[in-house]
């Protein structure tokens, strides 16, 4: 395998348990406008996807309910910030995993949230210094699973994508990862929605159990196999 020379983090689901609260909050918000909807359609509209086609879709399915993503953007974090104050949403395991690999590495963050919502993330974190920069929303289009963000991440960190390892949780950014051509570990908690994360590299339920020679060690074995 290619040498791995810089590692990208996406952040909700991965870094933060954001999604779930995200996934509630795009329902209350809707709900409060009168548009009902199943948690089933909450998670297919919000898992995976960026805020700009999360507002393409809920206004295609629900024309008048928002003028702009910001004027989405306005309704949901209202219900968001009420849900995130009740709760510890960061994932531990992977956020130590991104201290450790930021003390050798370029490091950064790859989402498909506003910019403001992953600055507000990596202070809750407190992982300002360890992230070489981050990539939201406004900086790319299209969105996972197109490959565009993660191909702008490698040219960032002036690397190719065969020598990024990305870290994902969704179907979307999975395959995102992979048409850049980018290796990618898949994040699947205990009890997380379930998504296709079959095209990863290798599936962990905490990325604590990850180690970097270890992997670089299997895949290196594997790829000269072949």
């Amino acid at each position: 395998m290619a040498e791995l020379k810089a590692f990208l983090f996406d952040l909700d689901g991965t870094l933060i348990d954001s999604e779930v609260i995200y996934v509630e909050a795009v329902r209350n918000a809707l709900r409060a406008k009168g548009y009902n909807l199943t948690k089933k359609e909450s998670e297919a509209l919000v898992y995976g996807i960026s805020a700009q086609d999360i507002f393409l879709e809920t206004v295609r399915r629900f024309p008048g309910s928002y003028t702009s993503t910001d004027d989405m953007g306005i309704h949901i974090r209202e219900h968001f910030y009420a849900l995130k104050a009740e709760r510890d949403i960061r994932i531990h395991g992977s956020i130590a995993l991104l201290r450790d690999l930021s003390r050798e590495f370029p490091v950064a963050i790859v989402s498909g949230s506003p910019r403001e919502d992953i600055a507000a993330g990596i202070e809750m974190m407190e992982i300002s210094d360890d992230v070489s920069f981050y990539l939201g929303t406004e900086d790319y289009s299209p969105g996972k699973p197109d490959p565009t963000c993660y191909l702008l991440a490698a040219e960032k960190c002036e690397v190719s994508p065969q020598n990024c390892l990305v870290f994902e949780d969704s179907s979307a950014g999975v395959v995102a990862a992979k048409r850049a051509g980018a290796w990618c570990i898949a994040l699947k908690r205990n009890g997380a929605a379930p998504q296709d994360l079959s095209s990863a590299d290798a599936i962990y339920a905490d990325l604590s159990e990850f180690d970097l020679s270890r992997f670089e060690r299997d895949f290196k074995d594997s790829t000269s196999a072949e």
